[in-house]
């Protein structure tokens, strides 16, 4: 990540934002039974773990040409883990996990990767960074998750505010936002905040894909840094790749 970058989402920071057994009998009859059966302990080997599913499902530079994706630094992050993060209303959780590159609910896996740079036909939208946050879940652990999220624009319009250990995270307001419908369910919001008297835009959107949910975040922080109104748009390129691997 360029220096400009890492110091604008430092003080991003600063100012608040940002898991087989196998059982055979020993009598001829039943190992002859078994014969021409699928070896179940190899077919399991074969299966890839949550973590190396989003690893490989997770979009790749090459995926979004003209932009960068980068691991993410732990220096910039609000909070390292959800129990490092608390809201005043409770009810307004998952939004805060979402904007500050979090797992919702329950995940058996997550991983975060930020997106830099700028296409051209995308420059005059004011797209800043855009994070991806892929998270794996046992059946039914997306679907309730993104169902609070839901909740959570319903119920938290006059905003709320997040505290991590260190740091603390007003957010003015939270609006419903369309989106294009993707995977099995999407939802966005968009949320303000204001940073030393200048007020600030940022959009999150959500897509359920089966048992995965792919939460996307943008943010101009180099504008939240250098005190001047932002509105950051998602990078449409980013969410329709990652979208299309997941699909």
């Amino acid at each position: 990540m360029h220096r400009a970058a890492k110091a604008a989402l430092s003080t991003l920071t600063l100012l608040s934002l940002a898991t087989l057994t196998a059982c055979g009998g020993d009598s001829g009859t039943d190992a002859d039974s078994a014969a021409g059966k699928p070896d179940t302990t190899e077919t399991a080997a074969k299966q890839p773990s949550p973590a190396e599913y989003l690893a490989k499902t997770m979009v790749t530079t090459s995926e979004v040409k003209g932009l960068k994706v980068d691991e993410m630094d732990e220096e910039f992050l609000f909070a390292k883990s959800p129990d490092e993060l608390t809201t005043d209303k409770p009810l307004c959780a998952p939004l805060a996990l979402a904007m500050n590159q979090l797992p919702l609910g329950d995940p058996r896996a997550d991983l975060t990767r930020s997106v830099s740079g700028q296409i051209e036909s995308e420059r005059k939208t004011g797209i800043g960074y855009t994070y991806i946050t892929l998270t794996s879940y046992a059946s039914g652990g997306a679907a309730s998750a993104l169902a609070d999220v839901k909740k959570a624009v319903e119920g938290c319009g006059g905003g709320f505010t997040a505290k991590s250990k260190e740091s603390e995270s007003p957010y003015d307001s939270v609006t419903a936002e369309k989106v294009t419908p993707a995977g099995d369910e999407a939802l966005g919001f968009k949320s303000t905040l204001t940073v030393r008297d200048v007020q600030h835009t940022v959009h999150t959107e959500v897509v359920r894909s089966g048992d995965t949910l792919a939460v996307y975040f943008s943010v101009d922080g180099m504008a939240i840094a250098n005190a001047r109104p932002s509105d950051a748009k998602l990078s449409p390129t980013v969410v329709k790749a990652q979208n299309a691997k997941l699909a």
